[in-house]
């Protein structure tokens, strides 16, 4: 069974998928039961893959027997075993945590919400596993479209900005296909491995410098970096809970993983750092990313909202890290890509048990939240000292990694615009806690219309958002200082082994 494990990942969720439809029809109930099915399929299989990769070295699948260049492949080694780890735990996780919130909000959609759900972690997975370009970019598609109506889904602004996010996602899936399409005509071949090995006697030639430039527009659009992020911050902000916590810590981060996957096992770093001005430019980019995602949270009046901008100085990390151009910032950006998963699911599952409970994630509904729902506040602090990056959270040891290797690479703006960002994380979070814990609630606050405070002076009753909720949640708070204290053995066990050497 263990050689079928990359099949799995992606087979067992597509075909739960199929019957989660055809239950949305006959039996409702049955809809949710198929779905855990699906992703403890792809959880089980994702995480035997890891310890394979680990014990015996990387896994190459070839699907239907068809030998490479001509057949689709499966390539699995370190980085991307981890990355499938990390995508089918989390959505496994938001699953069972967000039965009430579906159940509640959307009780005639449960059969195309499930639908949708598990269509879009299959894309996922399929993008981490494969390692074929065009095939990626069908795996790409799959994610997108079932994210847009995961999101159009919701309601008020939620359709329009599915719409937009419909239409700048399409723009960038047709740059990664144009770039793909260029080098296909130059070499012939579609395998990623192939690609490296053709692609090497072109070094310098115009048409593979502007398949590279295309291809990375796409995927950047797709990941939402800076300026090409104005799709994210309505599409995560209007999206429903359940959709925006499981897109908003996994959609970005695997797109940076593609683009570090090119990068490394397409391009090659002898390419990249070969191209002095364009990684110049690109980590220009990142400072900006970092600087302007940071003071654009800064505007905001709603914790989602907020927290979407976040990502977008998050995703100006890791693409800064990936293209300094040296070992010590990669491993932060890799290693960013993890923690960074986990953190924003933290904080996205927060705000939706507290949507859950008040209606509404604006900072007037933040009110008294740390008397009515302390350990959902308690979990919520966990998630911000992570991002603020304070030891022994996660985010701590990544942004070191991150600092180390921008030193390193002499880029003091890198470092200053990463410190900077980080110190806005400071005002960001404090701001909310403030609400929650000192302004005190309004008469008939909060979704049961009394148990405040307000003026009155009154005891405030603890409404803390359903266990089904809060155990997940409580467990991802916990899974911060977890990653933080096994970033040694993840380092040096699963991140340092893929790095090349040609990376100093």
């Amino acid at each position: 069974m263990s050689e079928q494990y990359p099949a799995l990942v992606v087979i067992g969720p597509l075909l739960c998928a199929l019957l989660v439809s055809v239950a949305g029809w006959l039996r409702p109930r049955l809809c949710l039961p198929l779905a855990l099915l699906g992703l403890g399929i792809a959880a089980a299989s994702s995480t035997g893959l890891l310890v394979q990769v680990l014990a015996h070295g990387p896994v190459t699948y070839r699907l239907g027997g068809w030998d490479p260049p001509w057949g689709i492949v499966y390539y699995v080694d370190n980085l991307n075993a981890v990355v499938a780890a990390l995508v089918s735990w989390v959505a496994l996780v938001n699953l069972a945590a967000s039965y009430r919130a579906v159940m509640t909000d959307y009780p005639q959609k449960i059969g195309p919400f499930y639908t949708l759900y598990v269509l879009a972690v299959t894309g996922m997975l399929g993008m981490v596993v494969t390692g074929d370009a065009f095939n990626l970019y069908v795996l790409l598609e799959i994610t997108s479209l079932t994210g847009y109506a995961l999101i159009g889904l919701g309601g008020g602004r939620a359709p329009l900005a599915s719409l937009n996010y419909l239409f700048l996602g399409t723009i960038g899936a047709s740059f990664y296909l144009l770039g793909v399409g260029y080098l296909y005509i130059v070499t012939g071949s579609l395998n990623m491995a192939d690609l490296a090995k053709l692609l090497t006697p072109l070094y310098g030639s115009l048409a593979l410098l502007a398949a590279f430039a295309i291809t990375l527009v796409g995927l950047w659009m797709k990941m939402a970096f800076f300026p090409l992020h104005a799709w994210l911050p309505n599409a995560y902000g209007f999206a429903p809970s359940p959709a925006a916590s499981l897109l908003a810590p996994l959609m970005t981060k695997v797109m940076v993983y593609v683009m570090i996957r090119v990068m490394l096992s397409v391009f090659t770093v002898e390419f990249i750092l070969s191209e002095v001005v364009l990684s110049q430019f690109v980590v220009w980019l990142a400072v900006a990313a970092m600087v302007a995602g940071a003071l654009l949270a800064l505007g905001q009046r709603d914790l989602k909202r907020m927290l979407a901008y976040i990502v977008v100085a998050e995703v100006g990390y890791m693409v800064g890290g990936a293209w300094l151009g040296n070992k010590l910032a990669m491993t932060g950006a890799i290693l960013h890509i993890i923690n960074d998963a986990v953190m924003t699911f933290c904080v996205f599952l927060a705000a939706g048990c507290i949507f859950q409970k008040t209606r509404g994630t604006a900072f007037e509904d933040l009110q008294g939240l740390f008397k009515k729902m302390p350990w959902t506040m308690t979990a919520l602090a966990a998630g911000a000292l992570a991002m603020i990056g304070v030891p022994p959270f996660c985010g701590f040891f990544s942004k070191w990694y991150l600092i180390r290797g921008g030193l390193e690479a002499g880029h003091w703006g890198f470092v200053a615009a990463l410190l900077f960002s980080s110190l806005v994380n400071v005002v960001l979070f404090f701001r909310i806690f403030e609400i929650a814990f000192f302004e005190p609630m309004a008469e008939g606050h909060g979704h049961g219309g009394h148990g405040g405070h307000g003026e009155h002076g009154g005891a405030v009753a603890l409404a803390e958002a359903p266990l089904s909720m809060l155990l997940p949640l409580l467990a991802a708070a916990l899974g911060l200082i977890v990653l933080g204290l096994a970033t040694g053995p993840l380092v040096e066990k699963i991140i340092l082994p893929i790095i090349p050497t040609g990376l100093g």
